[in-house]
């Protein structure tokens, strides 16, 4: 089922992007198909408003099949899981929990000594 929404989805991107390379940026309508003069079967305006609602329609569609396609890939999950349901649990800081690290027990003295003069 995840293929054939996703192959719709597909063609619906590549008329989408043909309908609106094939608009003129003014509104004119067909840009590129020559639409702008003459007195043929429809007029440039109509072609405009032809393109202009198709667009909106495929637009529509896009939408459509993107929340499909958002609901497909979630279905075999029991519940929605969040990022806070995923978060670690807390810590508690280095201070609280451990002793303080002592210094390794030796011969030297603990505090510098001055030297003893002889005389």
């Amino acid at each position: 089922m995840i293929t054939v929404v996703l192959v719709i989805h597909l063609l619906i991107c590549i008329a989408l992007v043909g309908l609106i390379l094939l608009q003129r940026s003014e509104g004119g309508g067909l840009g590129m198909g020559g639409g702008g003069g003459g007195g043929g079967l429809i007029s440039g305006r109509a072609a405009g408003n032809a393109l202009t609602r198709t667009t909106g329609i495929l637009a529509a569609c896009f939408f459509v099949t993107s929340m499909t396609l958002a609901l497909l890939a979630n279905e075999g999950r029991s519940r929605v899981d969040t990022i806070l349901d995923r978060a670690p649990a807390t810590t508690a800081p280095a201070g609280e929990g451990e002793a303080a690290p002592q210094p390794p027990a030796s011969d030297a003295p603990a505090a510098p000594q001055a030297p003893i003069s002889g005389g």
